[in-house]
């Protein structure tokens, strides 16, 4: 079976994610970031720590004076190395 969680209908807790993925280093740091609403899923602010994120999701995401879009690819298993944790997603540019 495979380590990652990308069978259809399933999902993963936002905050969660946001640690595997490395853009965020505790969940608390995570959940600060949805509570000052410096994060968008789909083009629409995050209201809820625990919203479930699937695979072909966008992320927008303000990290300090950068915004960085990304679309999730796979979702982790657990948090890896930044390099595992960049195959799990693809930047998209900020603009589009």
């Amino acid at each position: 079976m495979n380590a990652d969680a990308s069978g259809p209908g399933e999902g993963m807790r936002l905050d969660r994610l946001l640690v595997y993925l490395r853009f965020a280093r505790t969940r608390s740091a995570a959940r600060g970031m949805i509570k000052t609403r410096t994060l968008r899923r789909n083009r629409k602010h995050v209201q809820r720590v625990s919203e479930n994120i699937s695979i072909g999701d966008v992320l927008t995401l303000v990290i300090g004076n950068e915004v960085r879009v990304v679309e999730v690819l796979s979702l982790p298993s657990r948090r890896a190395s930044p390099a595992l944790a960049k195959s799990h997603y693809r930047e998209l540019d900020p603009q589009g």
